[in-house]
């Protein structure tokens, strides 16, 4: 039995195993002498067998599998109904004359999945019968489906037949102009003007839709001098479609007279029910400007939703900022809610920040905290150095420590270092630690030598707190001037003074050989954290001290600060470490062994890879699995 045979074979079988055999084989070998019988094999109830034939019928293509397949679309079988419909949408090209003729045929379920398959071959062959359908085909099911294909198809040669069934039953109206919009043929914008006198209203919406979309400009007058006569909801629709065709920079284009009527209609359009119709009216009235649409756009925006319309509401303040400062943006801020205030500021603060300023003190204390709180961030970085008093005013009456942060903020940056300087020490007693923060940022914003014999002063304070900002605020000043005070705090009873002062100490880079020495005496300090301090401050000066402190952490009592010791030498790629790092694998702490698995990967090699080895198949699985990783990760640096 030759292989031809063998596959009649196979697929004139009943068992699943044997049909799926043949048509996998049938398949392979694209014989279509084998079509009949795959054909006949639709309708076994086998998904397996299901999906084997339809694989062979596409592999062996051609109008054969056409021709054998169309019968199938007669089947009351629905899923061999729909197989069939899914390879014809494929295959259907290599007989696009077989598929023509079922458009004739007496079944209009026929007709209509002759349409279907039509419509999704991408051939302009089928728009002319397409377009019989939809014009002459009895059944307003089948020319609803012609006209959704030949919108699929979007060939220009389809738009006189698709504005032609602009008469047709509703039902064939949506499609065609779905499918208009879809070709964008200018000779349908006059024909889409044209049904809008006997189009239903919902019809007639679908129409405006469209023609906004298509662009065409020609549709902008005819559609401006049906305003008038149309409906409300309609009127809305109309101005969107306007303002999409135009473009918000060029609605000015229109004339001053068709300006006007616009804006007459936008109010209405901003009150539509329809979010995108809002969206264009807040556009429209961002391009005409004026008192009014600020008014306007405001209303609007205090009705949205912070969180779920944000995007919106940015458009909003985009389009007030487009419009600029008016006295309503002013009116907003002084008696609009929360919301609507929020939205004034900040577009007032982008249309004219200086006019901003004076208003806002003004305003300060009548507003809520909530909004105190913005006003005070946007008046610190845009008051100037004469509006000092507003700010001491605010550090001696507010007690919210957001308005403090503000305040801080200024007069750190921008007060008279004589006359601010008390007041902002006090609030290193704050009892909010961000507080405490601010002032600390702003006396070393101020940076006098005023605020650098205080900080030193700060050193010989009981309080630990107060040692720490003083060793944290000389950190910022010159290390020829603070060398014997911060020398002083590195001695402190507290680590957390020591920490500090050894930060400072680093900040201070490039450090002078006496620094670096008086530095490095502390790796032997009691607190770990104070000596982890040190490797991190002699790392941001000296490579070579650097590598070695490193490698002497690598002894280290505390466990945290050999891990941290071993992952900067392995980020560094210190094969000088290696050695060290391998006698690690035999700590006693598992995490540490981990690590170091990691950091010898980071550092490659042959004795890192040897070292690995070993513990491929150790006991415990993180251990093993962190090796792995490890010994990948050397086998894949080798190969590049």
């Amino acid at each position: 039995m030759n292989a031809q045979a063998q596959i009649l074979f196979l697929l004139a079988q009943t068992d699943p195993e044997s049909l799926r055999e043949g048509a996998q084989l049938a398949g392979e070998a694209r014989m279509e002498e084998a079509v009949p019988a795959l054909v006949r094999n639709m309708a076994v109830p086998h998904i397996g067998v299901q999906e084997a034939v339809d694989h062979a019928l596409r592999r062996i293509g051609g109008a054969s599998v056409v021709h054998a397949v169309i019968p199938m679309l007669r089947s009351e079988n629905v899923p061999v109904r729909n197989l069939a419909m899914d390879l014809l949408r494929e295959l259907g090209k290599s007989d696009i004359a077989s598929l023509r003729e079922l458009l004739q045929d007496n079944d209009a379920d026929i007709r209509i999945f002759a349409a279907d398959i039509l419509g999704s071959l991408q051939d302009v062959q089928a728009v002319a019968p397409l377009c019989a359908a939809l014009l002459h085909d009895p059944e307003v099911n089948v020319r609803y489906q012609a006209a959704v294909s030949l919108g699929t198809l979007a060939f220009s040669e389809a738009a006189r037949c698709l504005n032609s069934a602009l008469g047709d039953e509703e039902w064939v109206q949506f499609s065609a102009i779905e499918a208009l919009t879809k070709l964008k043929d200018s000779s349908s914008t006059s024909a889409m003007l044209k049904a809008l006198d006997q189009a239903s209203d919902l019809v007639a919406s679908t129409i405006v839709d469209a023609l906004g979309e298509m662009g065409d400009l020609k549709a902008v007058p005819l559609l401006l001098r049906r305003l008038d006569s149309s409906p409300t909801p309609l009127g809305n629709k109309i101005v969107k479609a306007v303002l999409n065709i135009m473009g918000p920079r060029s609605i000015s284009l229109l004339g001053r007279k068709d300006c006007e009527r616009l804006r007459g209609y936008l109010p209405s359009a901003l009150e539509d029910e329809d979010p995108d119709v809002q969206d264009a009216a807040v556009k429209g009235f961002a391009a005409l400007g004026g008192q009014e649409a600020t008014l306007h756009i405001l209303r609007h925006a205090a009705k949205l939703r912070s969180e779920e319309d944000a995007e919106r509401i940015a458009m909003a303040v985009e389009a007030l900022i487009q419009i600029g400062h008016t006295p309503e943006l002013d009116k907003a801020l002084r008696e609009g809610d929360d919301q609507t205030a929020q939205i004034a500021l900040e577009a007032l603060i982008h249309a004219d920040g200086a006019a901003a300023v004076p208003l806002l003190m003004e305003i300060f204390w009548t507003r809520s905290r909530d909004m105190q709180r913005i006003i005070i961030m946007e008046l610190a970085g845009r008051a100037g150095s004469e509006h000092e008093d507003f700010f001491l005013n605010l550090l001696a009456q507010h007690n919210d420590g957001t308005v403090l942060r503000g305040a801080l903020l200024f007069l750190g940056r921008k007060g008279d270092p004589e006359r601010v300087f008390v007041p902002i020490t006090r609030l290193l007693e704050h009892p909010y630690n961000d507080v405490k923060d601010a002032a600390l940022e702003a006396l070393i914003a101020m940076h006098t030598p005023r605020v650098q014999e205080y900080f030193k002063s700060l050193l010989h304070d009981e309080d630990m707190v107060c040692r720490m900002m003083g060793a944290y605020g000389l950190g910022f000043f010159s290390i020829a001037d603070t060398f014997d005070d911060l020398s002083l705090a590195l001695e402190d009873e507290s680590a957390e003074v020591r920490k500090v002062a050894v930060q400072s100490f680093g900040r201070s880079c490039p450090l002078t050989e006496d620094c670096l020495a008086r530095v490095e005496r502390k790796l032997n300090d009691e607190s770990s954290e104070v000596r982890m301090a040190v490797f991190d401050a002699i790392g941001l000066c000296s490579d070579e001290r650097y590598v070695n402190s490193l490698l002497m952490g690598l002894s280290d009592p505390d466990p945290w600060v050999r891990i941290r010791c071993a992952e900067r030498l392995g980020e560094n790629k210190i094969t000088r470490a290696m050695e060290p790092l391998v006698g690690m694998l035999e700590d006693e702490n598992p995490l540490i062994v981990i690590k170091v698995v990691g950091v010898l990967g980071m550092i490659g090699g042959e004795a890192a890879f040897r070292a690995l080895l070993p513990l491929l198949d150790h006991a415990d699985k993180d251990l093993r699995e962190a090796a792995e990783e490890a010994v990948n990760a050397i086998h894949r640096q080798a190969g590049e």
